[in-house]
């Protein structure tokens, strides 16, 4: 990215069924949907969102693996997008399993994300 206009942050929390990809997508929706950018179309080259990049910095607490990242992706409704995944977040006990929800265990997985806007 040549140049960041702005970052935004936010948590998700998958409180039963140990998904880190729903955790991931709260997260960025907790970073992005609460803003609004009037002046982007005119900071980016060609005044276009599709020359807009967005880094994707998540803090994943366990099962990185598990991780769906183009779904990640498909949660930034525009420009080049990318995924990067660090250790982090947090996995902490719910105080209850349900089975029913598909719980594996009593945890519940927290997600950190950074979003990077920039071109």
């Amino acid at each position: 990215m040549e140049q960041v206009l702005f970052i935004q942050t936010g948590m998700g929390i998958d409180v039963h069924g140990q998904n880190v990809t729903k955790a991931a997508v709260r997260a960025v929706d907790n970073a992005i949907y609460t803003n609004s950018m009037p002046g982007i179309r005119n900071t980016l080259p060609d005044q276009s969102t599709e020359n807009m990049k967005v880094n994707v910095k998540l803090a994943v607490p366990r099962d990185q693996d598990q991780l769906d990242q183009e779904e990640i992706k498909q949660a930034i409704p525009y420009g080049k997008v990318s995924v990067e995944v660090i250790e982090g977040g947090m996995a902490t006990t719910s105080g209850i399993k349900l089975e029913d929800k598909g719980d594996k265990n009593d945890l519940m997985y927290i997600v950190n994300a950074s979003v990077e806007v920039g071109y």
